[in-house]
């Protein structure tokens, strides 16, 4: 693969919710960087409630290098409107990021050269110190970890929405139609010809962060339950473990009820019926998570619907 066979050597998708106090200032940056090969933006508007779309559109029409507005017709969640925004990039290496200014446009060079010139399939950047609130820095820790035992991915690899990654990786990514995409996961199912660089985190400049609590476990559930089926198989264990138990404790109540006194049994009993159902439970509820996605992706359940796109094409600026 080389540059050549792509009209801009960097694309930079931008995934836009309720970024119209810092959306404008993120392009502005972005329009002066001076890639090789060129540069275009890619601002994906995820059903933005406030006016993200009318500040995106005047971008683009004083847009100084080729810019590319999508609007979904609602909010799809920050992974599908990453993919909508991978199909209309043009670009031979593909950067996402956010539309807050915590990952600072400066550092977008630096990711860009080390996955161009060092033949890297995607690179992430990890953070010396992240400037989240502490409860999103344990989510994303926690998601990391799980990541660990779930994903086919690089021991200790930080896995950050601010990546770069090929055409090549790009391509395979987008071929995903479900309605619950995670990124990483699709990433890892392509290459394992990943790298990392250590960059700066600002805080936010405007606002709260868009993710709550509800949100990051939509996300871990779209990592556990679209690209493992090791939930599954520790529901499995996890039977076969009480059902040891449950031998082991009645072949106990029967010693006791021939050798020894009648068992009383009532607190013990109430409370092995108790972890017995709340066991029973998790399982049922873990596998009615996969047939109901199972059964929403059969049904037909859109990823996104674009409904407006505006392309601004200013002459491409090759350093």
């Amino acid at each position: 693969m080389t540059e050549t066979h792509y009209p801009v050597g960097l694309s930079i998708v931008v995934p836009v919710y309720r970024g119209a106090a810092t959306v404008g200032k993120l392009v502005e940056a972005l329009s002066a960087l001076k890639p090789a090969g060129g540069i275009e933006i890619v601002l994906v508007n995820d059903g933005s409630p406030d006016d993200s779309g009318d500040v995106c559109r005047r971008l683009a029409e004083t847009a100084t290098v080729p810019l590319t507005y999508v609007e979904h017709a609602r909010n799809f969640g920050e992974h599908n409107a990453v993919l909508t925004g991978l199909r209309h990039a043009r670009g031979a290496y593909i950067i996402n990021m956010d539309d807050d200014l915590q990952n600072p446009p400066e550092e977008v060079i630096r990711l860009y050269d080390h996955a161009r010139l060092g033949g890297w399939d995607v690179v992430y950047t990890r953070y010396a110190k992240k400037e989240h609130e502490g409860w999103r820095n344990l989510g994303s820790k926690f998601a990391n970890k799980v990541a660990d035992s779930l994903l086919d991915k690089p021991k200790g690899l930080y896995l950050s929405s601010f990546r770069c990654m090929s055409a090549l990786v790009a391509q395979e990514v987008v071929k995903y139609t479900g309605p619950y995409p995670y990124i990483d996961g699709l990433i890892m199912q392509v290459t394992q010809r990943i790298a990392s660089i250590e960059v700066a985190h600002y805080p936010r400049a405007e606002g709260r962060s868009n993710y709550t609590m509800r949100r990051l476990v939509r996300l871990w559930l779209n990592l556990a339950t679209n690209f493992s089926i090791l939930p599954l198989r520790f529901a499995t264990m996890a039977g076969v473990a009480m059902g040891a138990l449950g031998f082991l404790l009645a072949l106990f109540v029967v010693i006791e009820a021939l050798f020894f006194v009648t068992p009383s049994g009532w607190a013990s009993m109430m409370v092995l019926i108790l972890l017995v159902s709340g066991a029973q439970f998790m399982m049922l509820g873990l596998l009615g998570e996969y047939v109901g996605r199972a059964f929403l992706s059969a049904n037909g359940k859109p990823q996104g619907v674009v409904r407006e796109v505006i392309q601004a094409r200013a002459p491409v600026r090759a350093e």
